[in-house]
């Protein structure tokens, strides 16, 4: 695709890298729209850079002499937003001992940002619908109309029309600001662009720490290529500032990007084969939790049946003899082994340690790992486990999981 020369300007202006067409085609539609005052929104994941298309328009619009304010939606608090958009007066809330203009009145006449739009409270959406349709709002505590002329640009990593479906945010407001879309693509669309980040961003940090700047092979710069970078260009930034630190060696290979991963990716036969595994292990150990739920039971039966001997008539002669012969049939014990009638402290201290050893040891890590599978969802677990919702809950306070 052969870039123009305003692109190539903008790209300089900015320090902006990258040749894919879907990034280019971003840049030449925010230059497009430039010289308009519809509102704009900007869509694409976190960290694909969504935040440089408010300088480029602002930049080439008329009101470039303007203030442009950024402000993120998503690192204010609900109780208090308002106030930072629109100003408050005097005595309008506690700690109020002065009045404020909103970021709204200061870039009267510019350009407001606002990114993560999809946080902004339910209240606020319908104070910023009427600045949008007629440029009015009022402070916090004021009932006196205001009014700005501001060209609004908005950035989500969300999917606003899902969110209008689920009440989450107003359509009349989405429809508003959709008037132009301009998309991000995330860094997994833009793999022959990786390098020529990397090697920016290695240059900068370089440039700055006073050091020499790091590069890579060609096998390097594949595995780069080759990795989804689910945190985009931001990921990407912090990951070559980090190997400029660490890294003795000047020229990485391979090896030396590998090391450095915090993210392993397997290939999906591997992950198949590893899902596989875990779900075959996990049968054995339900098989494994059914059978230890079965011997506590039957721990227990062997202590009330014992308990209730103990407690008969110890008068009758024929108590011992006839006691020992049943256990031994049952448990096919040597008729040389001396049976003696246990005491009952004795018994209940054998069998609560055969608990312990049958259960506690392995129920744990048994409950641990469901838990585990589920992410957390204790109703999946206890269905997984064949226990009641209820009993999982009294395991899970016991082993303090």
């Amino acid at each position: 695709m052969e870039i123009s020369n305003d692109i190539l300007n903008l790209k300089q202006r900015f320090e902006l890298v990258g040749n894919v067409k879907l990034f280019l085609r971003s840049l030449k539609k925010a230059l497009r729209v430039a010289n308009t005052d519809i509102s704009i929104l900007v869509t694409g994941e976190s960290g694909t850079g969504k935040d440089v298309i408010p300088k480029i328009i602002h930049a080439n619009s008329s009101r470039k002499h303007g203030k442009l304010i950024a402000v993120n939606c998503g690192a204010i608090p609900e109780g208090t937003i308002d106030s930072e958009l629109f100003g408050h007066e005097k005595g309008a809330f506690t700690g109020a001992i002065s009045s404020r203009k909103g970021y709204f009145e200061v870039a009267d006449n510019g350009t407001i940002f606002l990114d993560e739009i999809g946080d902004l409270p339910p209240q606020t959406q319908v104070r910023l619908l009427r600045v949008l349709e007629n440029g009015e709002f009022l402070k916090v505590g004021s009932s006196k109309v205001e009014k700005t002329n501001v060209r609004l640009i908005a950035a989500t990593n969300i999917d606003l029309l899902e969110a209008v479906k689920k009440n989450k945010f107003r359509e009349d407001l989405f429809y508003r600001i959709n008037t132009i879309q301009i998309e991000m693509a995330p860094l997994r669309e833009r793999k022959e662009d990786i390098h020529l980040m990397f090697r920016k961003f290695a240059s900068d940090f370089s440039a700055k720490h006073n050091m020499p700047t790091v590069k890579l092979t060609e096998g390097a710069i594949k595995l780069l290529e080759n990795y989804d970078w689910p945190g985009n260009i931001r990921e990407l930034k912090n990951f070559t500032e980090k190997v400029s630190i660490i890294e003795e060696k000047r020229i990485l290979e391979e090896v030396d990007i590998n090391r450095h991963f915090l993210r392993t990716q397997k290939p999906i036969s591997s992950l198949i084969v590893s899902n596989e595994t875990e779900k075959s292990n996990f049968s054995e150990r339900e098989i494994l939790y059914k059978i230890l739920f079965d011997l506590k039971n039957d721990v227990n039966d062997l202590k009330k049946i014992t308990l209730d001997l103990i407690q008969k008539d110890d008068q009758n002669e024929n108590f011992h003899i006839n006691n020992a012969e049943r256990i031994q049939r049952i448990y096919n014990t040597p008729d040389s082994l001396e049976i003696k009638k246990p005491t009952q402290s004795k018994i209940i201290d054998e069998a609560i340690i055969a608990e312990n050893l049958s259960l506690q040891d392995n129920e744990f890590d048994i409950i641990q790992k469901s838990l585990d599978k589920n992410k957390g969802k204790r109703k999946l677990a206890a269905k997984e486990l064949g226990i009641s919702e209820r009993t999982l809950y009294r395991k899970i306070k016991q082993y303090d999981l």
